[in-house]
């Protein structure tokens, strides 16, 4: 594995060098998911969550390479019975058997860039995951980026800051971020600029920019407030608001005005319509609706149609067996016309606070 390790000041960059951060539309190599393991993630639904998954790879599986990190032998032993009963081709599926603690490799795992024109064109950027600042069981996700990285043989680069006079390792999850492909990224400022669940304490909002700059070849980044109740990660804004084309966003809007959810959505909304692209022309923004509110054992979920997940000629869409659904798989039917529109029931699964999005991470081809 070539690592390099660069700071935010370094002279030579993975910008520099001509890497960007593709957009997720943008042809894959492959998806890497984590089989579930952890029962303290789903209490009492656990036994509902594999089923989930396989649902997730039978359709990944027909239209790119599914690779399924498995926590031991017998975690992927008992993957493939349960894929096998679900009619899920082992073709395009491969395991790789390494302990996780948990499951979300959008967050935990490494993020792809790409050197467009090259013949090896992708890296991995490494950031350094601590379970959102809020668990203490994070070390064996914090490996995966690392492990998939040797095992891609690909060049690695590690985002270094300076802070308060010290080496950082910028702390970064990629459900807290979303990308075009052409310099232009949204995130949220509850996520990554608040005292709660701080990342990266000392790190104001242009060195972060700086380091978006240098390790993903962002031009411009677009600040949302706050995301929506229940999020344990305080603030992803992939449960928020999506790409959709280089020029187009999808956000999430809710319709109650008595709704928690409802201002500051508005809020977020306001002022996507008030943006502009990386080149300072207006974006078009497309509401997206939120489904009824998801409460179980009295706690509201972070149930959100804009945690799809958008694979090769395919977008899987969280649904709730709600009226929303309907409409929302239609919107999005329309921002991707040449893709396949699929729901996968997440009534279950959200109660682990993630969704199809948080559990999948693209490996550009």
């Amino acid at each position: 594995m070539r690592t390099e390790a660069l700071s935010s000041q370094a002279s030579t960059t993975p910008r520099l060098l001509g890497y960007r951060m593709p957009a997720e539309w943008e042809s894959h190599q492959a998806t890497w998911i984590a089989w579930p393991h952890n029962r303290s993630d789903w209490p009492g639904k656990f036994a509902a969550i594999p089923w989930v998954y396989a649902e997730i790879v039978r359709y990944l599986s027909r239209v790119e390479q599914v690779e399924i990190v498995a926590k031991n032998a017998a975690e992927e032993t008992a993957a493939r019975k349960v894929l096998k009963r679900a009619g899920v081709s082992a073709k395009n599926v491969r395991f790789h058997r390494w302990p996780t603690n948990r499951v979300w490799t959008r967050d935990s795992g490494p993020i792809f860039i790409r050197r467009d024109g090259d013949s090896n064109p992708s890296a991995v950027t490494n950031w350094r995951f601590n379970a959102w600042s809020k668990y203490s069981d994070w070390k064996l996700d914090n490996q995966l980026p690392d492990r998939i990285t040797d095992k891609l043989k690909m060049k690695q680069f590690v985002p270094i800051a300076s802070v308060n006079g010290k080496r950082h390792h910028v702390v970064l999850e990629g459900g807290s971020i979303d990308v075009n492909g052409q310099g232009l990224m949204l995130t949220t400022e509850e996520c990554l600029l608040s005292k709660v669940q701080q990342r990266n304490p000392g790190m104001s909002r242009r060195n972060l920019e700086t380091v978006f700059t240098d390790y993903l070849g962002i031009d411009k980044v677009l600040w949302l407030g706050r995301g929506i109740v229940g999020d344990d990660t305080h603030g992803h804004v992939d449960d928020i608001a999506r790409f959709a084309a280089p020029d187009t966003i999808v956000a999430a809007v809710e319709r109650d005005r008595n709704d928690a959810n409802y201002a500051p959505l508005q809020e977020n909304l306001k002022r996507l319509k008030a943006a502009t692209d990386q080149h300072g022309r207006k974006l078009q923004v497309i509401p997206l609706p939120l489904p009824h509110p998801v409460i179980f054992e009295g706690r509201r979920l972070p149930a959100s149609y804009a945690n799809f997940y958008i694979a090769n000629n395919l977008v899987l869409v969280p649904t709730f067996n709600d009226p929303m659904d309907l409409l929302a798989l239609k919107t999005l039917e329309a921002v991707f016309p040449t893709r396949e529109i699929v729901g996968i029931y997440c009534g279950d699964f959200i109660w682990g606070l993630g969704a199809i999005h948080c559990a999948t991470q693209q490996q550009p081809a």
